[in-house]
């Protein structure tokens, strides 16, 4: 069975403003998820599923329909606050519930191992070839995983970035995985501004940028979890359910083991406005080296 693409695209763009998962930077107009889905369909994914709020179905259904149509399958499902919530949602929750809840979302439309990636981020085709011989080779209930990045290769000229600092046993294998918050170069250093520990990260730290490898059992994991995080956060609006709160408590509970599969491949994205000319300029890069053509699409 090919391995599933699961997009996630329901976030607000606070920072960025405006509904970047949409917005044309390559060329001929791709959006930045156009480079991830024509990578995951040349590795060999057999399907795309956009998780999405139902205010945005339209614009993605004009945006991918009639490209991706006979290259991929597609699937949309969306990512409502309601969903999979015991009793009412608290009042004052407009905020969705976070990325481990917009994975959840999909559960049923996902029966097969599956990545999930950022909207938002650029990610390379290595990364994706890794994912995918993962996915069909060794993952399976107590073996999922995640491809790491270098964090001084993440980083935004335009302000600070969160980034899911991941540490690492004697096999390569996530030992834990921390949230950190408003990461920035400064001097020379990788500092966070965010009152943890340790202020100052190493230049080589493998980070999180959202791109993970699971197997569907994950769903259960996630479901239980989630039930147990709104109890808990029933007073907190802006609490978010993330997936490295999964992934952490299945390593350290024994569940499991999720190797870090380190890429080769670059990473940028777009999280403030000044980033989208950079990002424009590696796309014309690797579009003159040949690595993608002018158009994604023909």
């Amino acid at each position: 069975m090919q391995p599933t693409l699961v997009i996630l695209a329901a976030g607000m763009a606070s920072r960025y403003g405006s509904l970047k998962q949409i917005q044309g930077f390559g060329p001929s107009g791709e959006t930045i998820m156009e480079y991830s889905i024509y990578d995951a369909i040349r590795s060999g994914f057999g399907k795309v599923v956009f998780i999405i709020r139902k205010d945005f179905e339209q614009n993605f259904r004009e945006q991918f329909g009639s490209k991706l149509e006979g290259k991929i399958n597609v699937e949309y499902v969306f990512q409502d606050l309601n969903a999979y919530v015991e009793g009412d949602v608290p009042a004052d929750r407009t905020k969705p519930w976070g990325t481990a809840h917009a994975v959840l979302c999909a559960k049923s439309a996902v029966q097969e191992p599956f990545a999930v990636i950022n909207a938002d981020d650029f990610y390379g085709r290595d990364a994706f070839e890794k994912a995918y011989n993962f996915l069909v080779n060794d993952c399976n209930e107590r073996t999922y995983a995640i491809i790491g990045y270098e964090l001084l290769k993440t980083l935004s000229d335009h302000g600070t970035v969160n980034r899911g600092v991941c540490r690492l046993d004697e096999k390569g294998n996530l030992k834990s995985i921390a949230e950190r918050l408003n990461i920035a170069l400064r001097d020379g250093k990788i500092t966070c501004d965010d009152g943890m520990e340790p202020h100052e990260l190493p230049l080589d730290s493998s980070v999180s940028m959202n791109f993970w490898c699971f197997h569907p059992s994950i769903f259960a994991i996630s479901h239980d979890m989630f039930r147990e995080f709104v109890n808990v956060n029933k007073e907190n609006p802006k609490a978010e359910f993330f997936i490295p709160i999964v992934a952490d408590e299945f390593s350290k509970s024994g569940k499991g083991v999720i190797p870090v599969i380190a890429t080769s491949a670059d990473w940028f994205g777009v999280t403030y406005k000044e980033d989208a000319p950079s990002v424009q300029a590696s796309l014309d890069a690797l579009v003159e080296k040949g690595e993608y053509p002018q158009s994604l699409w023909g």
